[in-house]
């Protein structure tokens, strides 16, 4: 049996800033409370709860006041930091600085006077953390595109600005865009599109990655978050690749998976996937490998 990890899989440098800044912290404090979950993989979350990192919910969030919060690296929109200030709550901001640029470059379009009754449009999921940030930079003006249906949501006859959420499919959002130029140019109004390349470029280039890495062995194993839309987009770029790919969020679903003496079995995951735990599956597999 082969087993072996894929080196270009586990947390992006967005995540492990944010991981580090917890970790630091609470070396010298007993609590720390995180706005929403730090990173989308449950088995990561869990063993920094168990250092004292207290995961709460923007609810949660609005009765707290004279405390310490991170802000993890998916970024908040602006009402969260003017909320802070209110109840003299100290934040430690670990947004991506991926992130903090797409913020930035947003909200100066927003506030652009010549794009005055022009269109954010954002490529993204909607609710998800950082899309959530991303519309705080247009007062909840911004129109969220999470799929070609959403066109509709588009004034054609209006300019706009299109962006991405970082952890997008390159490929998906590349569609969004032929789709938008060939309606502004049907509608007469070419000039009033324009689009910028704002995915992350280590998400960017992992598409590649993973498929080249899941070419190359029987069965594929990718670890990840349910939440994580990184994970679901990444697993399905496997599973397509090499039908025989398993997603897997724990060691026990391992169990799940038939794993024969002679396969070669590759192990990747998300950009929140962290490297201990895949680390523990190959291990896991190898031992069960042993005993049979």
């Amino acid at each position: 049996m082969i087993v072996e990890i894929d080196n270009n899989s586990g947390f992006c440098f967005g995540v492990i800033n944010a991981i580090k800044t917890a970790e630091e912290f609470l070396a010298a404090n007993k609590t720390l409370y995180c706005l929403g979950d730090i990173v989308h993989n449950s088995e990561e979350v869990n063993r920094l709860v168990n250092l004292g990192l207290v995961i709460i919910s923007h609810e949660e969030f609005k009765k707290l006041h004279d405390t310490t919060v991170l802000i993890r690296a998916h970024g908040e929109p602006p009402e969260t930091y003017a909320a802070a200030n209110e109840r003299n709550i100290k934040l430690i901001d670990a947004t991506c600085q991926v992130v903090l640029r797409l913020q930035k470059s947003i909200k100066q379009s927003y506030n652009d006077p010549d794009f005055k009754g022009g269109q954010i449009l954002i490529f993204g999921k909607k609710g998800h953390a950082e899309v959530i940030g991303l519309l705080g930079q247009t007062e909840q003006k911004g129109i969220v595109i999470s799929s070609v249906e959403d066109l509709s949501l588009v004034d054609f006859s209006k300019p706009a600005r299109l962006y991405s959420q970082t952890t997008q499919s390159p490929e998906e959002y590349a569609n969004i865009i032929t789709e938008l130029e060939k309606r502004y140019v049907a509608a007469g109004n070419k000039s009033l599109f324009a689009y910028h390349n704002t995915i992350c470029g280590t998400v960017a280039n992992r598409s590649k990655q993973i498929r080249e890495f899941a070419s190359r062995f029987d069965k594929i194993i990718f670890v990840s978050g349910e939440k994580s839309s990184n994970g679901l987009h990444l697993f399905q770029l496997c599973k397509n690749t090499n039908p025989s790919s398993h997603f897997i969020s724990n060691i026990e679903q391992i169990k799940e998976i038939d794993v024969k003496k002679d396969d070669r079995i590759g192990i990747c995951g998300a950009t929140s996937t962290p490297m201990w735990l895949m680390r523990k599956v190959k291990e896991t597999i190898q031992n069960q490998n042993n005993q049979n």
